[in-house]
């Protein structure tokens, strides 16, 4: 079968040269379209009784696609958000393919014409500042291993890190330990190879300094229990078992990006600039971080007072700016 005809070769350039070299896209990224063709060229195979090597580019028609798509998820159980996720890697290689083979743009037409599949936004979870604190409790700081897992989630907490952030941190991107009063900072690798940098309250400074005594500059700075460093999934873990001890929080599901929303709900209750949130966050868009201005009915309903026609505004008194001030300390 000619070269240009067989799937196979069209997918090697794409998955090896083109989003690696050309496009240059995030690894995790380039790991989801690989996966998405792991999961789609069996079911093909098997759907056309015919031998991965031999499949050629027209046997990935629309008709198929779609199918693979509800595959997805009624058998595999994904959601819509992941349906749509495999369906860009598709695109994106039909895409390739047929910007280089005018004999194939039309069944580039055929794909990119299938639609994405609208899905609900997913409410965001939260936690308050007592259940949040009750989840810091749990782990036993008398012990080696519970000052580890508090220092984890002390730094979740305080950063809003993605769990990849926290998983990938060294070391060497920790800037603590300054006793001439300037300021202790995490550097955080974030999506698409971006970096930012977040400050450290005193008590992460010094959990985190307890940590890494001895620690080289390229050494993980959160280790599990196995003497490893923490994977995602081992902070998922952590996570559901503080939570399960918190009675608040039995029935719900607590997740590391729940601590990354918890993070920028209060600092929006603190009264934080949304650009700064962001910029904390390391959101590519203010739109994202928007939605967090969103979720409060307290900032609602005092809104709501503060521009009633016909009512004065209340001046603020010096007792309500302290106590804001102290509130602000203590995060």
């Amino acid at each position: 079968m000619p070269e240009l005809v067989t799937l196979g070769p069209w997918l090697r350039r794409f998955l090896v040269e083109h989003i690696v070299t050309e496009r240059n896209l995030a690894r995790n990224t380039r790991t989801s379209y690989r996966d998405t063709f792991s999961l789609l060229l069996p079911f093909v195979s098997r759907q056309l009784r015919k031998p991965v090597d031999r499949l050629a580019v027209r046997d990935l028609t629309s008709g198929l696609v779609l199918r693979f798509l509800a595959h997805l998820e009624e058998d595999r159980g994904c959601t819509t958000r992941t349906r749509n996720q495999r369906l860009a890697a598709i695109r994106a290689f039909a895409r390739f393919v047929g910007s280089r083979d005018p004999a194939h743009v039309e069944w580039c037409g055929h794909i990119r014409a299938i639609a994405s599949k609208k899905s609900m936004p997913t409410p965001v979870g939260w936690l308050t500042r007592g259940e949040m604190e009750a989840m810091l409790a749990v782990p036993d700081r008398r012990t080696k291993r519970g000052r580890s897992e508090y220092a984890l989630l002390l730094f979740l907490y305080n950063t809003g890190a993605r769990v990849s952030e926290a998983t990938q941190l060294k070391a060497r991107d920790l800037q603590i330990g300054r006793g001439n009063g300037g300021l202790d900072l995490a550097t955080l690798h974030g999506k698409g190879g971006k970096t930012r940098q977040c400050p450290l309250w005193p008590e992460t400074e010094r959990v985190l300094a307890d940590e890494t005594i001895g620690r080289a500059a390229e050494d993980a700075v959160f280790i599990s229990r196995l003497g490893t460093p923490f994977t995602r999934f081992g902070v998922y873990r952590l996570i559901e078992r503080c939570a399960a001890r918190v009675p608040e929080l039995a029935d719900r599901t607590i997740t590391p990006h729940v601590i990354r929303h918890t993070t920028a709900c209060h600092l929006v209750l603190a009264g934080v600039d949304i650009n700064t949130i962001r910029a904390w966050l390391g959101h590519v868009s203010i739109s994202t971080t928007n939605i967090y201005a969103e979720i409060d009915l307290t900032l609602k309903a005092n809104a709501v007072a503060l521009c009633e026609v016909g009512r004065p505004r209340p001046a603020r008194s010096w007792k309500e700016d302290k106590d804001l001030m102290a509130f602000l300390k203590s995060l």
